[in-house]
């Protein structure tokens, strides 16, 4: 694991040659696309789509398209997106022949439907430092390295509670929840700085051959999968210094976490990493306090649906993998 760890991790600076990767891309003859999950981003998605348009796409031409996959916004994340260049899909318009799903896992899944690119970049929509390094700095192991073949990024995190702001705050979740469990059970992965960041990029052919799962455990059931099919060396890591964003309420966090918890023990379970025959609820009761004399619980629906592989469904086989040219353009 160390050897993989000096081996597979960057730091972004390495890659600020664009130039270059311009030149790397055209050699491979490759395609790359951006896909943003959004839900009620108004406020950071017209930055984010204009310095990664006007960066990435105009002056340098490393990226190819741009594109929201959008759970049902209520505010205007769409027409904003729209009016500043990118494709705008609504996820439920997306292989409406299947049942609709709500959640990020489920956008980033259906975005290997409707873009075309051979190497796919996600990124979270929410982010208020954006900078075309959270993009080239996540491509660029791919064009340089073969043998890679996912990249996640890690950064610091500040967290803001009150007026008061905090360097490293963030990333509770993974600290809390997701570290532990790697630890324990998937002990190669340990080495990950930041297994939950929204920010990765991967070959086409790596993310159509895995499962997705439809909520917030998407991260963590993609590198399970990637590294168990791929190898660990398949994956690499790169530093993008630091990401400001809107950070949740614990009572979110909270939610989030059964969710990534049933991807964990779902996978878990299938590679044999523990034995068991219970049945995880999908019913998360959690404590809500009015005041210092009342206790009421809410209930939530809380199901980590697994979408299969992209690749075994049979519209993106016809549209990718029927033909050695069948790839649209």
């Amino acid at each position: 694991m160390s050897s993989w760890f000096k081996q597979n991790t960057f730091h972004h600076s390495q890659f600020s040659n664009l130039n270059e990767l311009v030149k790397l891309k055209k050699h491979q003859n490759i395609s790359i696309s951006v896909a943003l999950p959004t839900l009620n981003e108004e406020e950071t998605i017209a930055k984010e789509i204009l310095v990664i348009k006007s960066e990435l796409m105009d002056r340098y031409k490393l990226i190819d398209e741009i594109a929201v996959i959008d759970s049902g916004s209520e505010d205007q994340t769409m027409e904003i997106a729209r009016s500043h260049g990118a494709q705008v899909y609504q996820a439920e318009d997306i292989l409406p022949e299947l049942k609709i799903y709500k959640g990020k896992g489920e956008n980033l899944w259906k975005a290997l439907y409707v873009l075309s690119g051979d190497i796919i970049v996600y990124i979270d929509a929410d982010i208020k430092n954006i900078h075309p390094k959270f993009v080239y700095g996540l491509v660029a192991p791919l064009l340089i390295y073969p043998e890679i073949g996912y990249v996640k990024a890690f950064y610091e995190r500040p967290i803001t509670i009150g007026k008061k702001t905090f360097p490293a705050g963030g990333g509770r979740v993974t600290q809390i929840l997701v570290r532990p469990l790697f630890n324990a059970f998937f002990p190669e992965l340990s080495k990950i700085i930041q297994p939950l960041s929204g920010e990765y990029a991967g070959r086409r052919k790596i993310l159509e051959s895995v499962p997705f799962f439809i909520g917030y455990g998407v991260e963590t059931g993609l590198l399970i999968d990637i590294s168990h099919k791929f190898g660990l060396f398949s994956i690499a890591q790169v530093d993008l210094d630091k990401r400001i964003h809107r950070n949740q309420r614990t009572s979110a966090l909270s939610r989030m976490s059964y969710g990534i918890l049933q991807t964990f023990l779902d996978r878990a379970k299938e590679l044999k990493k523990l034995d068991f025959k219970k049945t995880i609820p999908t019913i998360f009761s959690q404590l809500s306090i009015q005041n210092t004399k009342e206790y009421t619980f809410k209930k939530y629906k809380i199901e980590e649906i697994k979408r299969p592989p992209m690749v075994t469904i049979k519209s993106y086989a016809n549209r990718f993998h029927k033909t050695p040219h069948s790839r649209p353009k």
